[in-house]
């Protein structure tokens, strides 16, 4: 017999449903504030929400109604304290899950109403051009280290007795082996903020790229740098530059500044 506000059986965890039918928001929001908020004390609000209303432009016009999100505190210097949060009208229905820690019970938290993309306001957009250059210039620091091996005889180098066995000298078996192909080579994901510290250096190098080139560049999944430049970029349909990404304006202007120093 099924339990009440969730699936039966012992072999799976419950599934809360009493906030099913209520009405979130659903926002994404830039690395920099994720980090923000994941040190925020959890005793303090994390931000504050304006809704303003223009009763003066129709209701279909994009400017009649405006969200801005005003940050209550912010770890870095040069962090944008005011953003803008643009709405979206059309989007795939989606419900918002949680899960315990220890995984045995889920539940639906409810409905996504409004999807939003959250920006730095114009009025904040030099603070945020700095933030991308300490970004960067913090990613330019190499933390790798030489050690020196003290014993430089080759004893280290050489195979143990009982790996002997596991070598094989055989020229049959040199034909077989077959270098593996780079396209065919799983790659591994960056850490997002490190990546997009590498975007911004390569459209400092070019203002315009193709998918391709920049999965050559970063040695990165296709999927995910898409996701990456939905975030950063604007994709050229047609023009001198069809089938190429550029930055979009507010981060174009932070590059510039960047080589420019």
């Amino acid at each position: 017999m099924e339990e009440e506000n969730g699936y039966g059986g012992s072999s799976g965890p419950n599934l809360e449903t009493s906030k099913a039918e209520r009405s979130v928001w659903l926002m994404k929001c830039p690395v920099a504030v994720a980090k923000s908020w994941q040190n925020h004390p959890p005793s303090q609000p994390l931000s504050k929400v304006v809704f303003s209303i223009n009763p003066l432009l129709p209701e279909d016009d994009p400017s009649h109604l405006q969200f801005t999100m005003e940050m209550s505190g912010t770890e870095s210097v040069n962090m944008p304290k005011t953003y803008s949060l643009n709405m979206f009208k059309d989007f795939v229905p989606m419900c918002i899950f949680s899960e315990t820690s220890e995984g045995d019970s889920v539940a639906m938290e409810g409905k996504v109403e409004h999807k939003f993309d959250m920006k730095p306001r114009h009025e904040n957009i030099e603070e945020y051009g700095k933030l991308c250059r300490e970004r960067t210039n913090k990613s330019s620091i190499k933390n790798r280290q030489i050690q020196v091996i003290e014993n430089d005889c080759g004893l280290l180098m050489r195979p143990m007795p009982g790996m002997l066995g596991l070598i094989s000298s055989s020229s049959k078996d040199k034909k077989r082996t077959q270098p593996v192909k780079q396209t065919d080579t799983k790659r591994t994901r960056r850490d997002r903020g490190e990546l997009e510290d590498i975007m911004f250096k390569l459209f400092e190098r070019q203002p315009n790229w193709a998918l391709k080139q920049l999965v050559q560049e970063t040695d990165q999944p296709a999927q995910f740098l898409k996701e990456i430049l939905n975030e950063l970029c604007v994709y050229n349909k047609r023009g001198a530059n069809q089938g190429t990404y550029e930055l979009k304006p507010e981060y174009k202007k932070s590059v510039e500044d960047t080589g420019a120093e």
